[in-house]
């Protein structure tokens, strides 16, 4: 499933990525973005960015005179990444690196963000640490990692359809992805040299598309989704979304969308 320091999409599913993520986190990017105080000219960080979700919207903040990096493991997504960055905003230098080994001076940025992935790093000290070095004194910085899957009615039921169509192995690797806590994320931050960390759950409801060819795609985009097809097809993989609209049916509205509460930590601190 994830790798030492995250999880590769191959072939299309880095743009199909990008499609059935966003619906889902928008709402946290501007939470995340907000929570940084950003101002035009600064220089920002977006950290484990994915297709650049968080750099977009800190590129609107910072303006022409800003300056935009994002960081990923995943070169497939870093190209999708460069494909959607608006040359309205200032360039946004995107690079294939890991969380615990940036490419970047020390005390270089006013701000690091990270959205959803420091519930992916499996040396979460290291990662915040090397946050910290590129960090300026007086810097901010904020992350979001996903609230425990009973807090998300949509990740419960996507944990018993993997267990079920993926075995355990598979549904417990999705689980380990929503079990970072505030005291994970406040402990490694005061470590790593961070000061004023803050942590509070924030929950907003999300209207999903019609749910049966969400989840579907969904779960085809991400590992646990791709360990189903491994082992047991694309057939399997389409029962599963089919199981998983099935499994929301008491909250899904005639058209087949259904609005469902998504909860998130977000932790910030100053370096």
């Amino acid at each position: 499933m994830a790798d030492a320091s995250g999880f590769p999409l191959g072939g299309s599913a880095p743009e199909r990525y990008e499609q059935y993520v966003a619906p889902i986190v928008a709402p946290f990017v501007t939470a995340l973005v907000d929570a940084v105080d950003l101002y035009p000219g600064a220089a920002v960080l977006d950290l484990a960015c994915g297709t650049g979700f968080a750099a977009r919207a800190a590129a609107a903040r910072v303006g022409p005179s800003g300056r935009v990096f994002g960081t990923d493991p995943d070169a497939g997504r870093l190209k999708v990444a460069e494909a959607l960055h608006p040359r309205l905003y200032p360039d946004i230098e995107f690079t294939v690196a890991p969380a615990d080994g940036l490419p970047y001076p020390d005390a270089g940025f006013d701000a690091v963000l990270c959205l959803q992935g420091a519930q992916l790093f499996p040396g979460l000290d290291a990662a915040l640490a090397e946050a910290a070095r590129v960090t300026r004194p007086g810097g901010r910085f904020a992350a979001t990692v996903w609230a425990d899957r009973s807090r998300s009615p949509y990740f419960e039921a996507q944990y018993e359809v993997l267990r079920e169509y993926g075995g355990p192995d598979v549904a417990e690797d999705f689980a380990r992805t929503l079990a970072r806590t505030a005291e994970h994320l406040t402990g490694a931050l005061t470590a790593a040299g961070f000061h004023d960390t803050v942590s509070r759950e924030i929950t907003f409801g999300i209207t999903l598309p019609p749910l049966e060819g969400f989840s579907r795609g969904r779960l085809s985009v991400v590992p646990w989704g791709q360990g189903i097809v491994e082992t047991r097809g694309e057939e399997a993989l389409a029962e599963a979304g089919r199981a998983l609209a099935a499994r929301l049916a008491d909250r899904t509205a005639p058209d087949g969308t259904a609005t469902l509460p998504f909860s998130a930590i977000l932790t910030t601190a100053v370096r």
